[in-house]
């Protein structure tokens, strides 16, 4: 079934009023919700509201919640989030970073103890936006069980931590916006593979006895296996750094067991923002920007165009808004019923 956006930014909306979020809050997390589904990315899109509406009676996300600086010192800008929605909280931290980049030229941001920060590529394009190049490391802690196996193991170990880099866009190329989980798969596509009652092209899971499989029910059904790491040993050491950087820097903690996990969705992210005009002078960028891509995208490719990261997501916004978003009856049965279920959060 497709969906037209407004439709689905209301639904959005009112399940998230329905928790206690105030106007603002809701608007902003369904937004952020309803851009990832229109770019393609249902993973992070309104299925999600679903868990929400879960956690909010678990007591594992806070409405309307406040971040809380714990560290302001000069380049250094530090955040707890106190359990409350990423996508506001996140959105926040960032506008106040770019602020602050200004002054310093170079920011390193952290935030911890965030629920679900959503979209990584979000907060790219809100850097990107403003001119600015970003480099954001997310963990995942908090989940009942871990999700990512480590390479060459069969139980996981990690949550899928994502990676995002972007550059500015130019007159004659849009925003660079690189943003991938660590996993082969985000969890969320499994969730929506799950829903459809879909298969991967490809073995990006494991199963219970750690063997490769395509079926998300290895996510989703007892016994549960785990999702693949990218890249073999390359990805099982990025998957490894992005933990360190972001749980250790952030002051929020690692997926390691000590932890106490209260089945959740926490992400604790550490970014890096940067000033390229304090660098290089921005015409000279600008043009080397242009000319790499025009050099990259000059290759022979006999199948599909070469694409920078971002332009995909361009085309399917542009195709969705016109044709609507398409959500399986069984995504959107979920959604619903987690629409009549949501309760107010108790300490709203």
């Amino acid at each position: 079934m497709n969906i037209d956006q407004k439709t689905l930014q209301q639904t959005a909306v009112a399940i998230l009023q329905k928790l206690g979020s105030t106007e603002d809050e809701a608007n902003v997390v369904a937004e952020h919700l309803v851009e990832a589904n229109l770019k393609g990315h249902d993973s992070h899109g309104v299925g999600m509201l679903v868990f929400y509406v879960d956690s909010v009676a678990r007591g594992t996300l806070k409405v309307n919640q406040q971040k809380v600086s714990v560290n302001d010192f000069g380049a250094i800008m530090q955040y707890d989030a106190q359990r409350g929605f990423g996508q506001r909280i996140g959105k926040e931290a960032v506008d106040a970073a770019l602020t602050r980049v200004a002054d310093t030229g170079v920011v390193l941001l952290t935030i911890k103890n965030a629920h679900h920060l959503g979209r990584i590529g979000t907060y790219g394009e809100q850097v990107a936006a403003a001119g600015k190049v970003g480099l954001f490391f997310v963990n995942v802690v908090d989940h009942k069980e871990a999700l990512v196996a480590p390479f060459a193991g069969s139980a996981a170990r990690f949550g899928t931590n994502p990676v995002c880099v972007t550059f500015p866009a130019t007159e004659k190329n849009p925003a660079f916006i690189l943003d991938f989980a660590t996993s082969m798969v985000a969890y969320g596509k499994t969730r929506v593979a799950y829903l459809a009652g879909d298969k991967f092209d490809q073995d990006v899971m494991l199963d219970a006895n750690g063997v490769p499989t395509n079926d998300p029910k290895a996510m989703h059904e007892a016994p549960l296996g785990a999702l693949r790491p990218i890249a073999e040993h390359k990805g099982g050491g990025l998957i490894s750094a992005v933990e360190f950087l972001s749980g250790m820097l952030s002051g929020g903690g690692t997926n390691q067991p000590e932890h106490e996990r209260l089945d959740g969705i926490v992400n604790h992210m550490t970014a890096f923002i940067v000033d390229p005009a304090r660098l290089a002078d921005l015409d000279w960028l600008n043009h080397e920007y242009d000319q790499m891509i025009d050099y990259i995208k000059s290759s022979p490719a006999p199948g599909e165009p070469i694409l920078m990261a971002g332009e995909p997501e361009l085309a399917r916004k542009a195709q969705r808004q016109a044709e609507g978003i398409r959500i399986s009856e069984g995504e959107w049965a979920a959604i619903t019923a987690a629409g009549e279920r949501a309760q107010p959060y108790a300490g709203a």
